[in-house]
């Protein structure tokens, strides 16, 4: 079986000139022209999650921070053979010690300045491809779970829950403690990291970089619900979307209508090098959506004609964009005025050096 790691075609990169210098000023009054009539779909990539301090896999040249990047594949991580048993011995040793800053990580500036778009109504629907949650965390005060399930897609899944093999669901931090059980010299590793203020170079999808370690007695433990069915299994994953593997027909769907329900598209941090994302871009054009879109770097939109960028981080502009989306109304209104005043800049070192080879899902 062949399948290829996304990313953004070669000729593209190798083309690409500087964008156009653009004042914040400039980015502010263009950017809210663009949402104010409202009825906007967002779909957001691992740039907005930057400055969380959750970095993203490609840097500002466009191209993997890592050229030795080298995924595990759906169909490796679930194979019930001793090789299978192997990948996952790999897989969830370095998402063990690597998923606790990704679940501790809070939201940034543009979360919260998405979550008042979304609050007041100008973002009907948001599409992210991070599995980082944070999204969630910026609403999760004034939405309950079923508003944010309705207004908030996560195209790729997420990290917090885990799906064994015969589709039971564990959550991922009781998941975690049974790891730790299951693996106490781990624990204890985690432990001295710990008591040191020291932490793995961590991923967006929680993996970590792991130089010169065995995984042949990392323990995976069963799915509870299976033991309950007098079944061993320990075919687990998180329920995030793996190369390789195949989003659900209903997210599928649930995307595709999201697009069409919206008068126009909103794109910030994407590179759009994933396939999935692309053709929701590519749905909105045919549809004749504007579309506008928010990243620094290349992308796989730039060549395409019905696609107006503006390469500035997000962070720089988004709470200044809902003030002007909203006038008096971002400082008369509790909630977003709150929103406004929320949120870190804690932006990972910049790595473009990064070469160590790694696996990750």
């Amino acid at each position: 079986m062949r399948v290829s790691v996304p990313t953004i075609p070669d000729v593209l990169l190798r083309s690409a000139s500087p964008a156009p210098s653009t004042s914040p000023a400039a980015a502010v009054e263009r950017i809210a022209s663009f949402l104010a009539p409202g009825n906007v779909a967002v779909i957001t990539g691992a740039g907005a999650s930057v400055d969380s301090a959750i970095r993203a896999y490609r840097g500002a040249k466009g191209r993997y921070l890592n050229p030795n990047y080298k995924p595990i594949f759906y169909h490796e991580l679930m194979e019930p053979t001793a090789k299978g048993a192997a990948y996952r011995r790999r897989y969830w040793l370095r998402s063990y010690l690597g998923y606790p800053p990704v679940r501790d990580a809070l939201p940034n500036t543009t979360h919260y300045g998405l979550a008042a778009l979304q609050y007041r109504s100008i973002v009907n629907k948001l599409i992210t491809q991070n599995v980082d949650g944070l999204h969630h965390k910026a609403l999760a005060h004034v939405w309950d779970e079923p508003r944010m399930e309705e207004r908030i897609l996560e195209l790729h899944g997420r990290l917090r829950s885990v799906r064994c093999a015969h589709g039971h669901l564990t959550d991922r931090d009781v998941f975690q403690d049974q790891l730790s059980a299951a693996n106490p010299q781990w624990q204890a590793f985690v432990d001295e990291l710990d008591a040191a203020g020291r932490q793995p170079r961590t991923n967006p999808d929680g993996d970590v970089v792991l130089e010169g370690v065995q995984y042949d007695d990392f323990v995976i433990p069963d799915c509870p619900a299976c033991l309950m069915e007098n079944r061993h299994n320990d075919i687990q994953k998180p329920e995030v979307i793996f190369f390789g593997e195949s989003i659900s027909k209903e997210v599928k769907d649930r995307s595709f209508a999201d697009v069409e329900s919206c008068d126009r598209l909103f794109l910030v941090g994407t590179t759009l090098a994933t396939f999935s994302a692309f053709r929701l871009l590519k749905h909105a054009i045919e549809l004749r959506k504007p579309v506008l879109l928010l990243n620094v770097g290349p992308t796989r939109a730039d060549q395409v004609p019905q696609v107006e960028k503006i390469e500035i981080p997000s962070g720089a502009v988004l709470r200044d964009v809902v003030r002007a989306v909203l006038g008096s109304e971002a400082s008369a209104d509790p909630v977003v005025a709150d929103m406004l005043q929320s949120g870190i800049t804690k932006p990972p070192p910049e790595d473009e050096d990064d070469t160590v080879p790694r696996a990750v899902g």
